[in-house]
């Protein structure tokens, strides 16, 4: 491994991991071209779907474009900060006018996911779309059959940093200006836990350098999205702490259940449970955290863990979900009872592999 300086250089001088995807001249010309262009992302969007999302949008404005970006459902608050997020089309809220854009696309971006049924209530417009579809994600396993172009690099930390090598890969590296720097910033930095996983490769840390000599104030970027909880929100934490904590020290696991009328009780907005599995799985001796939140018509499962243990495969395997290995999400329409009692049982058959140490 060289030094910062030499792999800085190198990075410069052979350009990121996503030139080796042959993005076509045919390709950079449609986008400098005068295309009507969709940008989307994924059901519950995070900060690196909008990160991703709005850099994409502001780049693509300096080529010249007025892209529409749409989203399937709300996106936090601790997001609406970030420039240009108020022309985000919400789909649950204008489904008609979204349905006519992206009917009416030449090229519908897919920011962060990996298959169209992550889009939500999108999936069947998007799918009957004939625009060109470009991939750009980082989660494994893409769905190759309904994309015209991937992008798609697994060893990445964030959709929002291929966002970045996307613009390098077409030559623009002089139009990323500071907004354009602060929505990838703030994608990188959701999506690595403030730069505490996902984020083993020096490249992440060149780019970001990268970002903060646009002038990027980073310190600012994470108290807008760290420091503006509500009240009910920090109750709502509390909350889970003190009272539905479950720990399972003989399986190396913990997990969280939230009911609809516990969130109800504290007020839930979107948004307001981002982050608390992570608590549970900061206790010694934990290798596995799950949230269970019971939505309208089923139970939504976070998980996370640390070290080998993959939750993208215990998810997929087990409750109809997927992403990445230390960070999953996946779906039960059993009842909170019954989907904690399944959880619960299939926990013996990973016992060695949860108690393994890191």
């Amino acid at each position: 491994m060289g030094t910062v300086k030499e792999i800085r250089q190198e990075f410069h001088n052979f350009g990121p991991k996503i030139q080796t995807l042959k993005i076509s001249e045919d390709i950079i010309k449609r986008i400098h071209g005068r295309e009507r262009i969709v940008i989307t992302s994924h059901h519950n969007p995070d900060g690196d779907a909008i990160g991703s999302v709005l850099a994409m949008h502001l780049y693509l404005k300096k080529l010249g474009h007025t892209p529409v970006m749409i989203v399937p459902s709300p996106y936090p608050d601790f997001l609406k900060w970030l420039p240009d997020n108020h022309l985000i089309n919400v789909y649950q809220h204008s489904k008609e006018r979204c349905d006519e854009e992206i009917r009416n696309a030449d090229i519908i971006f897919c920011l962060d996911y990996n298959a169209l049924n992550r889009a939500g209530q999108m999936e069947d417009p998007i799918r009957g779309s004939t625009a060109f579809r470009i991939l750009i994600d980082h989660h494994p396993d893409p769905d190759t059959g309904h994309f015209d172009l991937i992008c798609s690099e697994t060893e990445t930390s964030s959709t929002a940093e291929l966002v970045y090598d996307f613009i390098l890969a077409n030559g623009d590296r002089d139009k990323i200006d500071k907004d354009i720097a602060g929505c990838i910033y703030t994608g990188i930095m959701t999506d690595t836990g403030s730069f505490s996983y996902a984020c083993n490769h020096a490249k992440t840390y060149i780019v970001v350098a990268n970002l903060f000599e646009t002038g990027i104030d980073g310190e600012r970027i994470h108290r807008k999205v760290y420091d503006t909880f509500s009240e009910d929100r920090l109750r709502l934490l509390g909350y889970c702490l003190s009272e539905k904590l479950v720990v399972l020290k003989e399986y190396g696991t913990a997990y969280i259940t939230l009911s609809s009328e516990e969130l109800k009780r504290f007020r839930f907005r979107t948004g307001d449970t981002e982050g608390i599995v992570n608590y549970a799985l900061s206790i010694k001796g934990i290798n596995l955290a799950v949230m269970f939140t019971e939505k309208k018509d089923k139970i939504r499962l976070s998980f996370r863990s640390k070290g080998d243990f993959r939750v993208n495969v215990f998810s997929r395997d087990h409750f109809d979900g997927g992403g990445h290995r230390n960070a999953a999400g996946g779906d039960s329409n059993l009842s909170m009872e019954q989907s904690v009692e399944r959880f619960r049982e299939l926990l013996p058959k990973y016992r060695n592999e949860l108690l393994k140490e890191d």
